[in-house]
């Protein structure tokens, strides 16, 4: 395994499950790009650790039961850079709806720590169980 697999299976372990240990694996300077966000009225870009925090604390809080499964991660000649696809489930609180969903992520290490972040998701299946509208779209 390399730095950047390590971090990025870690990533995945703790992000929910131990949420206090993840934050130990972040960069103060972190770079969370959320690609496909903006479509469902999110940001595209969290920059900086309270930033990132923000957004993570309100993602827990409005899942539950949320786990990530299916992980295959990809390492990458670069050791400081990975490749994952999981998949996750979690019930949205807000609208008592399923959700499933499909990510890639890319992670970029620095100094042992996760310093940038790439994350692919459907948007359509997470407006459906948010019951949110897709922004863009003509009705």
């Amino acid at each position: 395994m390399t730095i950047a697999s390590d971090l990025l299976q870690r990533h995945i372990e703790t992000l929910v499950d131990d949420n206090a240990q993840w934050q130990t694996l972040i960069a103060d300077d972190l770079e969370w790009e959320l690609v496909f966000a903006p479509s469902i009225g999110h940001p595209p870009l969290l920059s900086g650790r309270d930033a990132v925090l923000h957004h993570v604390t309100w993602f827990l809080g409005a899942v539950a039961n949320f786990r990530f499964f299916d992980l295959r991660v990809y390492p990458s000649t670069d050791p400081e850079l990975a490749i994952a696809e999981v998949r996750a489930e979690a019930l949205i609180k807000a609208t008592g709806k399923f959700y499933s969903q499909e990510y890639v992520v890319f992670l970029r290490a620095k100094d042992g720590k996760i310093a940038h972040l790439r994350e692919y998701f459907d948007p359509v299946r997470a407006a459906k169980a948010m019951n949110a509208p897709i922004l863009g779209l003509e009705s």
